[in-house]
């Protein structure tokens, strides 16, 4: 018996603050994969632009706040950046920030489920200086 591979698209969007806004999108996420129809496969989240990642979490205040400052310790918003001085802006922080969380993810999708455990849930995080419109691209693939 052969099942055909499925592909469903969906796109998450979301305001946000800018200076490491972080947004829970896991209710998105199970709410794409239900839509889908699929019950067994993978689902690909992608955020378009250069300032943002995703990654999973326990999304708390005090996780939340942890790994800003985490971030904060490994590119400070007040160094010197040559992104910077190339084009004259102040969110060399986020382009680093942002291409060490990176801008994808890849989360298994069984019995119809984003499968992530009680208390991981999926965040985009936002490191641009200056609120944006966000684009998480939600590729779900499988049976």
């Amino acid at each position: 018996m052969t099942s055909e591979m499925k592909v469903f698209h969906a796109t998450i969007t979301r305001d946000t603050r800018g200076n490491g806004h972080t947004i829970d999108i896991t209710q998105d996420l199970q709410s794409a994969v239900r839509e889908s129809g699929i019950q067994e496969g993978i689902a690909v989240l992608f955020v378009i632009g250069s300032t943002a990642g995703l990654t999973t979490m326990e999304f708390e205040p005090g996780l939340v706040s942890d790994l800003q400052r985490a971030f904060e310790g490994i590119a400070p918003a007040g160094a010197p950046y040559a992104h910077e001085a190339r084009w004259g802006d102040d969110n060399g922080h986020a382009h680093v920030r942002a291409s060490l969380l990176g801008p994808s993810l890849t989360v298994p999708i069984v019995q119809g489920r984003a499968t992530l455990g009680t208390w991981q849930q999926v965040v985009l995080i936002d490191f641009d200086t200056r609120p944006r419109q966000r684009q998480v691209v939600v590729q779900i693939l499988g049976q």
